[in-house]
Order: structure tokens, then sequence, then C-alpha cells
């Protein structure tokens, strides 16, 4: 179940870029939605309804490689404004009869770029001026095609960027998408408000409107819809939503994995059931059945398969009990569709997401994925716009596989007892900290590490905790956050002090990418 036809939209060409999500979430803070689609697509009318503007990623491959993606040239004919980034500065370029050549020293990172041409690109900014901007190529244009003028340059490079105004083709060498790039984001609403003047509407409102239309006629009044339930935000907001438009037609199973944080299970059943949100839950307590299937399990893309697949077990089981169960509800996000499977273009599958991965190939039920189009900012919005309990919505993310993929190496139930009473006493100390709410995500880690340290009169050779904190805006990216060294010096102290296994405590101080937010 995806976003309807009808909704303008940006669209994305995908060439594998490690910024094509980032794009995304550019637009998409313009209030336009966008949508990312494989590189390798022909050009068809019907991938061009409602299309308002078309956006080239950059990409690892060469446009003078024979294996470089295969692509429709048509793209370029539709009259469309098209920008492309980087490679797709490049591709453009060169299908339209400019050059290419291959530098001698790739260039990666900031900048210096003079505007040459006051264009429609670069309204509102002044010639001459030396912008700093993010670059991460190899080849670069040498010659643009006919009709294209050259825009902007850098001290080496001749061709930054280029524009056709009659045939709306835009090009960039650099990338405008990341904070790097300075005034990035004034760039990109030049090209879609001022070029391609893009429709500014889509909203939360917006989104539970088609969305309320669209589920009203595929679920009919005598089906009903299992929701798996976590507690989490993208869960809990797609519950409500599915709930407020087909009435009484919505069950929900939470289930007690035994994987969550301390005393999660019961506080959840409360927050959600009859005393808080009204849903129709029922707690399942599924905790020895998914530690017997872990037993032994250490590499992490097996625990999360394995958790994917009790879980569906368990729906598919309990939904016995419920009569014209025929769909099931799960709040994937988009980060996590594009991060676990190749489909977006070349680009690479760095681990899979408990939401998309371990999916048995042949279920019972047919999938409703309210949020598979969304990033977390925007489901928090559209949980705002339904009402949802602030203390809900600004809930930090937390993994499906929960504690499963931050307890590294095997799981058992002591490893398990404590990373909940080491993540517990983080949480609390955070929140008294006043941080929050102002990180995108912070959580302890149990390290397969004993270390030797010295209580009282004795030695220890006991457990390592990692704390991990990070700034994000959407989770593509992230950066440590750096802790007030007195909130990390009582966490660490509580957590050695009062969590028997623990003798020493870390901190993470790496930024996703290189890194990712979690540890497995």
């Amino acid at each position: 179940m995806t976003i309807e036809n009808s909704v303008k939209k940006v669209l994305i060409l995908d060439f594998g870029s490690q910024y094509t999500q980032v794009i995304a979430r550019r637009v998409r803070e313009l209030n336009i939605f966008s949508e990312i689609i494989p590189c390798t697509r022909n050009c068809s009318v019907q991938d061009l309804t409602n299309v308002e503007a078309v956006i080239f990623s950059g990409g690892p491959a060469s446009v003078l490689d024979d294996d470089s993606p295969a692509f429709d040239i048509a793209w370029l004919k539709t009259k469309i404004p098209t920008l492309g980034i980087c490679y797709g500065m490049q591709l453009m370029s060169q299908m339209l009869g400019g050059k290419v050549a291959s530098s001698k020293k790739r260039e990666y990172g900031a900048t210096a770029l003079e505007i040459i041409d006051n264009s429609d690109l670069f309204e509102g900014f002044a010639l001459d001026k030396n912008l700093q901007v993010w670059m991460s190529h190899g080849d670069h244009v040498v010659e643009v095609p006919s009709g294209f003028k050259v825009l902007a340059k850098s001290e080496s490079i001749p061709m930054a960027a280029m524009g056709n105004k009659a045939d709306q083709l835009y090009a960039l060498q650099f990338h405008p998408e990341v904070f790097h790039t300075e005034r990035g984001g004034e760039i990109i609403s030049n090209f879609l408000i001022k070029i391609a003047k893009c429709d500014t509407s889509w909203s939360a409102d917006g989104f539970i409107h088609t969305f309320n239309k669209k589920i009203q006629s595929m679920v009919s009044p005598e089906q009903n819809v299992l929701c798996a339930l976590s507690g989490g935000v993208d869960s809990t907001v797609a519950a409500v939503l599915i709930d407020r438009a087909i009435p009484g037609q919505l069950k929900s199973i939470f289930v007690d994995n035994g994987l969550l944080r301390k005393d999660e299970a019961q506080q959840v059943y409360k927050r959600l059931g009859v005393e808080g949100l009204g849903l129709d839950v029922k707690l399942v307590d599924a905790r020895e059945r998914f530690l017997t299937a872990l037993r032994g399990v250490t590499d992490p893309e097996k625990k999360r398969k394995i958790i994917g697949s009790v879980f569906i077990d368990v729906f598919e089981e309990e939904s016995k009990s419920l009569q014209n169960v025929k769909y099931l509800v799960q709040g994937t996000l988009y980060p996590d569709v594009i991060e676990s499977v190749s489909v977006k273009g070349p680009s690479a599958t760095i681990k899979s997401h408990h939401n998309v991965g371990g999916l048995p190939e042949k279920m019972n039920f047919e999938l409703i994925e309210p949020f598979r189009e969304l990033f977390k900012d925007e489901v928090r919005r559209v949980g705002e716009a339904l009402n949802v309990p602030t203390e809900i919505i600004k809930r930090q993310p937390f993994p499906g596989p929960g504690l499963a993929v931050r307890i590294l190496g095997e799981i058992t139930q002591d490893k398990i007892d404590i990373l909940q009473e080491a993540d517990a006493i983080l949480v609390e100390e955070v929140k008294r900290a006043g941080w929050y709410e102002k990180l995108w995500q912070s959580f302890a880690v149990l390290l397969p590490v004993d270390s030797v340290g010295v209580m009282g009169d004795g030695r220890t050779y006991e457990k390592c905790i990692a704390i991990r904190a990070v700034e994000s805006q959407d989770g593509m990216t992230a950066n440590w956050a750096y802790l007030p060294e007195k909130v990390l010096g009582i966490i660490s102290s509580r957590i050695i002090n009062e969590v028997s296994g623990v003798n020493r405590v870390v901190l993470d101080i790496s930024n996703k990418p290189p890194a990712t937010i979690e540890w497995e």
C-alpha cells in the first residue's frame, strides 16, 4: 500500500549514491512529496503521472565505463524540469553531446564554488561569491552540451554547474543535499519552487486524508486488520491512523519478546490499551519462545531474521482467534526500505531491518505499511495531527529486534537483565539532564568483552557497557552527541555501582556514516 498516484511529486532516479536518501529528505523538507526509483527504469507515461520535477542522483560508477548503469535517454526528453547531481551531471552531458573526462585526482570534500551566471538556479546568490560546497567525484564535464550555459566553476573544475533554460535541464557537479554545502537547501528550493514550480502542499493532514480514502476502499466492513504493535512511534501512530480510519476493525497484538526495555511490556500495554489510547490490544507473552529461537546465534543478520520470522509466526497463531483478519500492519519507514533492499538502482544493502527482513515468503496476511514512504519526523507530524500524546511522539527510536541488536554475541537471559538495568539508568539520567528530546537516540550496548577491574578489595573480570548517543534529523546521517562530562560521569558511576556484572563503561564517538547508529 503506497502513496496514491494522484499526489504531485518529484521523482529521484537513484544511480547508487550514498546521498540519494538525503536528496529525498531535502525535497520533503520543502513540503513536496518525493519518490525514489531505480535509474534503470524506462521512462513511461505512467511514471510521469503528476511528476513536477526529476532529479538524477550521484553514483559510484563512471559514465565512461562500459558497465555503467543502464539509462533511458527519454528521461532527458520529457521537458519536465530535471536536475542532475554529480554523476547525474556527467550523465546528462554525455547523453546530450557534451564531453566528460576522467580526472587524474579524485576531488572529495569542501571546495570553493564561484557562481558566474545569475541563473534561476542561483537566484538570490551574488556573483563571484565563493560558496563552500561538497564535491565527491572522479570524472567531470569538460564540454557542456549544445544549448547549455556554464553557471559556476571551482578552482579545479571550470564547469561545476550548467543549465539549459529552454529545455529545463540543470546540473551540479557538487552535492547541494548535504549539510556540508553552504546554502545547498536554497539551491534545491530554487530548482523545485522557482524553476519547476512544484506544489508545496504535501502535509501530514494531506497524507491522513489520502490514506483514509485508500484504506476505506481497500478494507471491507466485514474484514479486520491486525496490527503488530511495539509501543514505538511508528507502530503506535500507524495503529491510531488505521483505528480512526476504520473504527472497530483494528485488532492489535503487542508481543513481549523479552527483548524490550526494563518494565516496558506492562507500560506499553497500559499506554495503548483501554486506559490509554483505547486501542483493542492483546498482550502476548512470548519471551521464552524468542529466547529459545535465538539460543546460540551470534550473527546479527540471523538474529534479525529469526526475530522477524518468530514475530510473524506469533501473529499468525494469535490471529486464528480473530475472525476475518486479512491484513497485517507494520510501521516500516522509508529509511528501513532503502537501507535493507537494493531496489533503488545499483546501491548496496547495508543491513536488513526487522520491518522488512525475516518475513517468510508465504504469509497469510497482506501487508499494509502506511509509512513505507515516510521519514521518522514525518510520522511524528502525522501523530501530532492525530493528537497522539507527546510522550509517545517524542519517544526515541527503538529497533524492531530490540535489545537483541544491542547485545553483541549470543543472547542469554543474564545478558538481557544486565543491559535492561544499564539502559534504564542511562535513559533516566539523560532525561534528568534535559537531553532526551535533544537526542535522536541514546542507549546502552552490551559488548562481548570481559575486562579486569577492581571493586572493593577484590579483582573482577566482568562485562563492558558502551554508551551510544547521537544527534540526527532523520536517522539517515548522525553525529555523536557531546553529552556533558558530568552526565557521562553519573551514568558511568551508576551503571558500574548498580548493575551487577559490569565493571567498565566506554563511550562510542562514531558518526553515521561510516558507522551505523545501532551496533548490529
